[in-house]
């Protein structure tokens, strides 16, 4: 090989390194991946930029206001209403399933999940039953959907966009979907009567008033008549006597590490750790006051209540504080609390950076709740209002996109200009406000999909492509091209539980290309693989948002998805093995 092939297979590892290890954002590394090829003189400025005006780039972008308009103009709330009615537990999975497999074809699948989860949740509250048998399934439902059609989501898109550039005829609108009705029905199936044993039986996670998501740090000041005053911390036994502990001693200005030895006074904050109810019932007993809403608040008298919410994934907040977010003067809000999961917080609330997935308990004025369910940034754990929420909006909403759907699928529209007509007509109908579109639309998957298109191209230029095929045919030997597909499957597959659905379709649509030319077969049916063992990510909880964001709302481990989601992926590429050559032959009549 070359050295620029070399220098890609460096680029690329590390890029897989940090797609990984979560350690930076998916935005910046596929940023950082641009400028070195840049830099290398693999891929010129030009080539470098394409992928910003990429078709896939600027359908996802539409295709993300879209689902803004359905989510915000009420259009989801027969359904959510229908759910509330449930009583039985394995009636509630299945019914959470069958609503959002289907709408997961068309809307965006993070906007599903964060808009059905604080429901789940609250049935799951009333109805005494584990979130953990619910929110697994329902996350899988959603990818299910999602491949059915080529809008379904962002990867299909973009494998799309890319086998076109290979040459082949683009996938229409519908052309996956029996293959993906059949995927989901089957995964359905295997999640009601397999999975369901393998999930988690007992986790406790219901909303704030009730429970807690787990072990939150907050801050609460001693005032001038609490019974702690010239006590010693150690003495005061307040983890036997109250299950919260002492993290730290805030003196003014002053930090004391050790805070166990030290003798309190009024006016200290304590900054503790332990279960929301301990924690109140502790404040109460102690005559603590809330650090944060001492000294955040307002200090007016408007009816404020106490909310629970989760940084979303793709959350314009990660990494800034709550004071820097804006939150706290757009709806006089005070941060309370935080929990993330498996870290103890040692910092002030007020320094601590937001991570995807952190809890934050917060009092909000009363009537900026349903504001604030409105924001991307967060999921609030409540039940979501239907407040300026017209019949009419929602049935505009619905309407518009099925026209987008109808229009691409006869191929009277090319798909991105019928969703940017969409998008403007729901912008003009009023489905969604001025600004909201530009909240709405997650940009850090545009920037992703922008700048890791080029990768695909430093990978043909090199040579690169060429080397992967001839070691991978070297693998399957003369068993054909069905052994070849299962090797594109299963390499896909892996590549996104490593570092997401995204990248590994820009890694693998090229190659599977080869593979196929090699085998003497038909492209199609290997690009239709790469879609499908891409927008299938099971195993782990950060190879799609959607499981992200279940992960943390419902306290599973990291083995339960393994547990859970490896089964169903050996499931999808076995039905695929069979599936994919009747419906896409690998030597189709001419």
């Amino acid at each position: 090989m070359t050295w620029q092939a070399w220098a890609t297979v460096v680029v690329i590892a590390t890029a897989m390194a940090l797609f990984a290890s979560e350690k930076v954002r998916i935005d910046l590394v596929a940023l950082m991946t641009l400028a070195v090829l840049v830099i290398l003189g693999i891929v010129s400025p030009v080539e470098a930029l394409s992928g910003f005006s990429n078709e896939a780039t600027v359908t996802v972008a539409a295709m993300f206001a879209l689902s803004l308009g359905i989510e915000r103009s009420g259009a989801l709330e027969p359904l959510s209403r229908l759910l509330m009615k449930i009583r039985q537990p394995w009636l509630l999975t299945l019914a959470v399933m069958l609503v959002i497999a289907p709408l997961g074809a068309f809307i965006k699948n993070i906007a599903l999940v964060a808009t059905f989860l604080p429901l789940v949740l609250r049935v799951c509250q009333r109805t005494h039953t584990s979130p953990a048998r619910v929110l697994m399934p329902m996350a899988y439902a959603a990818q299910m959907g999602g491949v059915c059609t080529l809008i379904g989501t962002s990867s299909n898109l973009l494998a799309d966009s890319l086998a076109q550039k290979q040459g082949l005829l683009p996938i229409g609108v519908f052309e996956m979907t029996p293959l993906g009705a059949v995927l989901g029905v089957a995964g359905i199936v295997y999640l009601m009567l397999v999975g369901r044993w393998l999930l988690p039986a007992h986790i406790d996670t219901q909303l704030p008033e009730e429970l807690e998501i787990g072990k939150y740090v907050t801050e609460l000041e001693l005032t001038a008549d609490s019974p702690l005053i010239g006590k010693m911390i150690a003495d005061a036994q307040l983890g036997e006597k109250f299950g919260v502990y002492p993290l730290e001693l805030l003196r003014g200005e002053r930090r004391m590490w050790s805070p166990r030895s030290q003798q309190l006074a009024a006016g200290d904050v304590l900054l503790v750790r332990g279960d929301w109810d301990k924690i109140e019932e502790f404040r109460r007993g102690a005559k603590l006051r809330n650090a944060p809403e001492l000294h955040y608040a307002h200090g007016d008298e408007r009816p404020r209540v106490l909310t629970e919410m989760i940084v979303a994934p793709g959350s314009s907040i990660e990494g800034r504080r709550f004071l820097e977010s804006g939150i706290g003067w757009r709806y006089n809000a005070t941060l309370l609390a935080i929990h993330r999961r498996g870290v103890v917080l040692r910092d002030k609330l007020s320094d601590v950076s937001l991570a995807v997935g952190d809890v934050l308990m917060v009092l909000v004025d009363e009537d900026s709740m349903s504001k604030l369910r409105g924001e991307e940034a967060f999921i609030v754990l409540t039940e979501r209002e239907d407040a300026h929420r017209t019949p009419r909006k929602a049935l505009v909403a619905v309407a518009i996109m099925a026209a987008v759907v109808l229009i691409s699928g006869m191929h009277w529209l090319p798909i991105p200009i019928a969703a940017i007509c969409g998008a403007t007509a729901m912008a003009l109908t009023g489905c969604f406000g001025r600004k909201d579109v530009y909240e709405g639309i997650d940009w850090k998957i545009i920037i992703l999909l922008g700048a890791i298109l080029p990768l695909g191209l430093a990978i043909e230029k090199t040579g690169l492509s060429t080397t992967v095929v001839q070691l991978g045919m070297g693998l399957v030997g003369d068993h054909g091209p069905l052994a070849a597909l299962l090797m594109i499957y299963l390499l896909t597959a892996l590549l996104t539980e490593l570092m997401g659905h995204n990248p590994s379709v820009v890694l693998m649509v090229g190659i599977a290309v080869s593979v196929a030319h090699a085998v003497h077969a038909d492209a199609r049916p290997f690009v239709v693989a790469v879609a499908f063992a891409a927008a299938t990510s099971f195993a782990t909880p950060v190879g799609y948002p959607t499981n992200t964001m279940v992960y943390y709302a419902g306290g599973y481990r990291f083995t339960d998805f393994m547990k859970v989601g490896i089964p169903l992926i050996l499931m999808f590429c076995a039905l695929s093995m069979w599936l994919i050559p009747h419906f896409w032959p690998f030597h189709p009549l001419q």
